[in-house]
């Protein structure tokens, strides 16, 4: 799984980053210390070249998590089709949990540090639903 982590604490990023790499099904972490660099960097990429998954610190300057989904849903709209969001947060705010419910983008709210059990059932999670995704069909029919 391709994995992007946005947070602007370095010991955050170690972490979640070192558990990330614990796990053989990731295939590749990028880390962003800022939300602004992660989306100048998803600007340019296309939906085949998203993230599986992105893990989304809440508390950052400049643009926190909850500005980078805004700005992220007008910049790609149905990102969460092929791509899971997770926020990450070391807060015990309940408001947050109720903020992040109203994202249908995102999946699920996660309190850091996020565990090797964390990553597992997102892991699974993810492989179930690109199981169940239907399959692109062509438009074309050819005559018979």
């Amino acid at each position: 799984m391709k994995v992007f982590v946005i947070d602007d604490d370095h010991l955050s990023v170690f972490l979640t980053q070192s558990i990330l790499n614990l796990d053989t099904a990731t295939t590749e972490v990028v880390t962003f210390l800022s939300a602004e660099a992660a989306l100048e960097t998803m600007a340019e990429l296309d939906n085949t070249a998203m993230p599986d998954v992105i893990f989304l610190d809440l508390n950052m300057p400049l643009m926190d998590g909850w500005h980078f989904l805004d700005a992220l849903a007008k910049l790609k709209p149905g990102v969460e089709t092929n791509c899971s969001i997770y926020v990450l947060t070391s807060s015990l705010d309940v408001s947050d949990s109720i903020k992040a419910a109203a994202y249908s983008m995102v999946s699920r709210l996660l309190h850091k540090p996020i565990t090797n059990e964390d990553i597992s059932l997102i892991y699974e999670h993810i492989a179930a639903k690109k199981k169940a995704a239907p399959k692109r069909q062509d438009s074309y029919v050819a005559p018979t």
